[in-house]
């Protein structure tokens, strides 16, 4: 997509576009539409699955300068940008977790993120739409990880 955040198979901005994986958003310039870079994402408290993988790509892959806040549905527009909140523009779209979400928004082309994101969308929703049996036990192993963290900034940060 124009203007959104391409990566290319190595990770590295596809020549189609800018994004925040280019310069250009690395130094706080966004992409069309795309958030500012050093940005606060916010979701709900004790982050499972979908959103600690989303908080692992925002950081490492669209916004290496972003922060990360936890609100209440009704108060995380005030506090930054909302991700895997119910209404957000970050969030569940129709069949898509919320990391499915971002890699399209962001015009993510990375093979090796795609497999993630069906990984992570058996993992939060079940539904084997995606990848039948893939992502099963990564449920567990999430939960196990939110029980023994109970600092949600640390759990996002051990992720």
């Amino acid at each position: 997509m124009p203007g959104s955040c391409a990566l290319g198979d190595d990770g590295q901005a596809a020549p189609e576009g800018r994004g925040a994986a280019d310069p250009g958003c690395r130094d706080g310039t966004p992409a069309d539409g795309a958030p500012a870079a050093g940005s606060t994402w916010v979701t709900r408290p004790r982050p499972h699955i979908d959103r600690i993988a989303s908080a692992w790509l925002i950081k490492r892959f669209l916004d290496p300068k972003a922060t990360f806040g936890f609100a209440d549905r009704a108060d995380a527009a005030k506090k930054g940008i909302p991700f895997d909140v119910l209404g957000a523009e970050f969030g569940h779209h129709g069949e898509d977790c919320t990391f499915e979400t971002l890699v399209k928004r962001f015009g993510v082309k990375d093979r090796r993120l795609r497999a993630i994101a069906e990984i992570v969308h058996e993992a939060d929703l079940h539904d084997g739409e995606v990848c039948a049996g893939r992502g099963s036990g990564d449920r567990p192993r999430g939960d196990a990880l939110v029980a023994a963290t109970p600092d949600d900034h640390e759990l996002l940060e051990r992720a």
